[in-house]
């Protein structure tokens, strides 16, 4: 029997399928990537280190899909395009975040995105004691707005007898527009203060 000129595994096929089962919402344990790819499980183990070496491969794919390099801009315009990008990357994938941030970070695409975030804040000034510090408090904010955005419609849901947060969401505003203005003004302000505390 002919070998087939297409690979049926590889590690980048195997991160692909499970950034597709978590895109789709569904389970992307071992078991179910093997359903997907119609192999068996102990096949994926030949190309990863079980689940932690799926959920790195899936971290090394969400970077090179929503990748933000340094193009020369300045230090700020830098991070927030930044935090918009891995905004929308953690709302497209919110079930991965426990994953992702329980597990050391070893992709290569990865450390070199991470790379690139300290060089831009060491060339902008900021003190390199700091620096991880700032990239800690980023993927944080980042986080947060990114399970924001992923939230339901209606946050909030009072009673009657709330004295002021009833009557402002009856006029706010609901869903991604409310998610949208209140990131674009945590952003802002996230950014304003690293300035006036490592630039002043």
């Amino acid at each position: 029997m002919s070998r087939p000129s297409t690979p049926l595994l590889s590690p980048e096929i195997i991160g692909e399928a499970a950034l597709a089962l978590s895109a789709a919402g569904e389970p992307f344990g071992v078991n179910a990537i093997a359903r997907r790819l119609g192999v068996r499980p102990s096949s994926l183990y030949n190309h990863v280190d079980g689940m932690d070496g799926i959920v790195e491969l899936m971290r090394g794919r969400l970077v090179e899909d929503y990748r933000v390099e340094p193009q020369g801009e300045s230090w700020d315009e830098y991070l927030l395009a930044l935090l918009r990008e891995q905004r929308r990357m953690y709302a497209d994938h919110p079930q991965l975040v426990p994953l992702l941030v329980g597990k050391t970070i070893t992709h290569p695409a990865v450390i070199a995105a991470y790379d690139d975030l300290a060089t831009v804040l060491v060339e902008g000034g900021f003190p390199e004691g700091d620096v991880l510090a700032v990239i800690g408090i980023l993927d944080a904010f980042a986080i947060g707005f990114g399970l924001d955005l992923a939230s339901p419609e209606e946050v909030w849901q009072p009673g009657e007898e709330t004295r002021t947060l009833g009557r402002i969401l009856e006029n706010g505003e609901r869903g991604d527009a409310r998610s949208d203005r209140t990131f674009e003004l945590g952003a802002r302000l996230l950014v304003d203060s690293l300035r006036t505390r490592f630039r002043s």
